[in-house]
């Protein structure tokens, strides 16, 4: 035993100066002795010991280190630090995004020391890689980006691991017996990082909940909101507090707002909505001009701060809407009932009011609370037959000659009736004046994202057994037009105020130019062109290849990839405008039921109509911080619901053979989105064994090394389905061939 010890004592040490200063650099603010750092190289013999004390003293003597008292020493630190994020890679190496370089530092496998995915770090780069890419290790973890964890646990006679999910985490994690939770093999748990050791290969955790079985429908739509840390269900305090307010309209609370209940009121809403958060108001008015009136629900009357419901509604930020489920951010009492503009109720409103000319210009403006009555709610295809039964719009006196004619097919009720006549002229003007101001914007550089959202048919048990595609029409159009004018205008009237105030915006950078030449390449192999001379050209050249992919093969794909170019809108006090739509103030007032910042701008609107003095802006700036990271946790896991409906979809298509795009090109393999329904997987390159294919990164293409054939990103392929894996979300493609050599 003894032999054997030293034995290994003696490979502990081989390198001893190197590795007793990587133990003082890692907690470089720590002095230590002899004894701690032979044990934290797990060494206790004598010879060791004797060692561990002469490096000590030569390290001393080349001033590397520094005796911070009698026996204790401490790194002498020249090297520069910094921080970042890393980003893993999938064999083990990774990424940081750090501010302090233009380019990501690549750090390999063994110098992750112990970090995770979205972890923030400290590291220090040591030297530049083949092409002036810098190279790096990591020495510290400032903030673990999570601490729970999705997974499938295999239980063994004392001990278990989590077998995490996704390709980023390089560790199963360890979970002691006695903190299984009862989970049994095989189940899907949530489990929280507890610790790690570092003389560990894996970090130690314990069960928090069992999801499930793999592969079962709630097990994993559970499983995507447990993954981004998103909660399913509302703690009981929460939804007592909530279904013991007050929601009662009352003269007392009426008196204090302004009363349009008298003003033809009216919701425009998707066919299966639950929830009204934005009505429309419409008068003609002597003058001749128009006075429109934007209304959103009073979510701050009820949600009040420094309370349990406040409190929870913060967290979520938002609510999430899954393939099958929405998520949402305010108990149903609140979000389905008091909070929602359900026609013939009356209802505590924020509102937005203008009055307008035939040219969709503001000639006077007011904001403040009110209380509203709604006449009607109509669908979105409800008010798209009004737009399409009536090629122009008729004089206000002449309103009888309207088709108002709702056939059964499309109607809410399921039966044909004919819609007020006074409701169909105020459709049909306001859809004339969103034109308009569409048009408007278009021409100031906006960017017109019209991209075709994916939508299942789904059975009673929420099994996908149809794929359809949904567009934005004319009524989806002149909403959002209106939704715009209230969020833009709301967010000039505090931003232009003098002195400046405090204010939640919401903001959006111009795109990328790494990004757009990258965008540029890819939509040049379909044969168009882009010009990015100046801001102007760029806007005006996107939505030329916009308008010129819709209907075409490749449009989902440029779409996505347009998209991709963008930067990321987020929630900020520091306005820098918005670049997508061309505005100079932009926030977000319409939609306080499902997303938190809109509750702080009427928060911070009432205050500032009540003259209070500008908000706490350190405060405010990090709730816009939060939101921000909730929203994007949040898309993150509506995304990936849709790619688990769309491989349950195809579990129930293996043997039929489907045309596709080629949608990207790697060294191992390639992935191709089918036309018909959106579905994407992958080819690996592996199966494609008629030859020795390798990738092409200038052409984005794998060619035969042999043949020539190319595959190329954009075209068009058939395949089949290989395999489907609901649980890591997997689609496996056989590659059949291209449509034109397999019809030959």
């Amino acid at each position: 035993m003894t032999k054997k010890r030293r034995k290994g004592s003696s490979n502990k040490i081989s390198n001893l100066t190197n590795t007793i200063l990587s133990i003082l650099k890692k907690d470089r603010n720590q002095s230590f002795n002899y004894k701690q750092i032979a044990a934290k190289l797990g060494v206790d013999d004598a010879s060791s010991r004797n060692q561990i004390i002469k490096k000590l003293q030569e390290l001393l003597a080349k001033k590397e280190i520094e005796e911070t008292e009698r026996g204790k020493f401490k790194a002498i630190v020249t090297t520069e630090y910094h921080t970042g994020i890393l980003d893993m890679a999938s064999k083990g190496s990774g990424y940081i995004i750090s501010p302090d370089f233009d380019e990501d530092v690549y750090i390999a496998s063994n110098n992750i020391n112990k970090a995770l995915n979205g972890d923030e770090v400290e590291f220090y780069v040591y030297k530049r890689r083949k092409k002036g890419k810098f190279e790096g290790e990591i020495t510290n973890i400032i903030k673990r980006a999570k601490s729970e964890y999705v997974g499938v646990i295999q239980i063994h006679s004392n001990y278990a691991f989590v077998v995490v999910n996704g390709n980023k985490m390089y560790t199963d994690i360890f979970v002691p017996i006695n903190k299984i939770n009862k989970a049994e093999d095989g189940d899907v748990v949530l489990v929280s990082l507890e610790s790690w050791d570092p003389k560990e290969d894996s970090p130690k955790g314990a069960v928090l909940k069992v999801l499930g079985k793999p592969g079962e429908h709630n097990t994993e739509i559970h499983a995507i909101l447990a993954e981004y840390g998103l909660p399913y269900e509302f703690p009981q305090e929460v939804e007592d507090y909530a279904n013991n307010l007050d929601t009662s309209i009352n003269e007392k609370e009426i008196a204090k707002r302004r009363d349009m209940r008298k003003a033809l009121t009216f919701t425009i809403d998707p066919k299966d909505a639950k929830d009204f958060d934005d009505a429309l108001s419409f008068e003609v008015l002597d003058n001749g001009l128009y006075e429109i009136g934007i209304h959103i629900a009073d979510v701050s009357h009820y949600v009040q701060e420094n309370t349990i419901l406040d409190d929870e509604a913060y967290e979520r930020a938002t609510s999430v809407y899954l393939v099958d489920r929405v998520v949402p951010m305010l108990p149903e009492v609140l979000s389905n009932n008091a909070c929602s503009l359900r026609p013939n109720e009356e209802k505590y409103t924020f509102s937005a009011v203008f009055h307008m000319n035939d040219m969709a210009e503001i000639k006077k403006q007011w904001f403040g609370r009110t209380v509203t009555y709604s006449d009607a709610r109509f669908s979105y295809e409800e008010a798209q037959v009004i737009i399409e039964n009536n090629t122009k719009v008729p004089s206000h006196k002449d309103i009888s000659s309207i088709d108002t004619l709702i056939p059964e097919d499309i109607a809410i009720e399921e039966k044909e009736y004919h819609a007020d006549k006074k409701v169909g002229y105020a459709v049909l003007k306001m859809d004339e004046m969103a034109k308009i101001m569409r048009g408007k914007r278009m021409k100031e550089g906006a960017i017109s994202f019209d991209k075709v959202e994916v939508k299942f048919e789904l059975d009673e048990q929420a099994n996908p057994i149809g794929v359809f595609f949904k567009t934005s029409q004319d009524a989806n159009k002149l909403i959002e037009e209106f939704m715009l004018l209230a969020n833009k205008k709301v967010a000039e009237f505090i931003g232009k105020q003098s002195p400046k105030k405090t204010f939640v915006y919401r903001v959006h950078d111009e795109p990328d130019a790494t990004k757009l030449a990258t965008l540029q390449g890819v939509v040049s192999k379909f044969g168009y062109k882009l010009n990015f001379k100046d801001r102007n050209s760029i806007a005006s050249s996107l939505n030329g290849l916009l308008r010129d992919v819709q209907g075409k093969k490749e449009q989902n794909l440029v779409d996505t990839l347009t998209i991709r170019t963008m930067s990321k809108a987020e929630y900020t006090t520091d306005n820098i405008g918005h670049y997508g739509l061309a505005f100079d103030y932009y926030t977000h007032f319409t939609s306080p039921i499902r997303r938190y910042p809109d509750v702080m701008v009427h928060r911070l609107l009432q205050h500032y109509l009540d003259g209070g003095k500008s908000a706490n802006e350190a405060i405010y700036e990090e709730k816009c911080n939060h939101s921000s990271n909730m929203e994007n946790l949040s898309t993150k896991a509506e995304r990936d619901s849709i790619k688990y409906m769309q491989i349950k979809f195809m579990e129930n298509h293996k043997n039929e053979e489907f045309v596709g795009v080629i949608s990207g090109v790697t060294d191992w393999g390639i992935y191709v989105e089918i036309i018909s329904n959106k579905c994407e997987g992958m080819v690996s390159v592996r199966d494609m064994n008629d030859d020795h294919y390798e990738f092409d990164e200038t052409e984005y293409a794998l060619i035969g090394r042999k043949s020539g054939v190319s595959y190329q990103l954009g075209e068009e392929v058939v395949v089949k389905v290989k395999s489907t894996d609901l649980v890591k979300k997997h689609l496996d493609f056989t590659l059949i061939g291209k449509p034109q050599i397999i019809q030959l």
